[in-house]
């Protein structure tokens, strides 16, 4: 399984929510709504997840090994950089998330 696209919404806030991003497999599947996140040790992907009656969140998706995991935060942290060094020089002109998601 290939990724085929990569999209990165900025968000429009100042948290730790850095911005949420899109990816595509296979030119076939698509999954919205990754949040990319800052932590303590820069940033990471956080899969689509669900809040559960409990309170507690479950992933809608996610990758089944690690090597897939490493690929998607690798490509995605990899175009979040481009995104970020676009807006630090003034360059950004694409569209950025509102805090419900992703745009696309």
């Amino acid at each position: 399984m290939k990724i085929t696209e990569v999209k990165v919404y900025p968000a429009t806030d100042s948290g730790r929510l850095k911005a949420y991003a899109t990816i595509v497999f296979d030119d076939c599947f698509i999954v919205r709504d990754l949040k990319i996140i800052e932590g303590h040790k820069g940033v990471f992907v956080s899969m689509p997840s669900r809040r559960r009656k409990d309170g507690t969140f479950r992933d809608i998706v996610h990758p089944l090994n690690s090597e897939m995991r490493s690929t998607i935060e690798e490509q995605i942290t990899a175009e979040y950089q481009k995104v970020a060094d676009s807006i630090a020089a003034g360059n950004w002109t694409g569209p950025r998330s509102d805090d419900e998601g992703s745009l696309d």
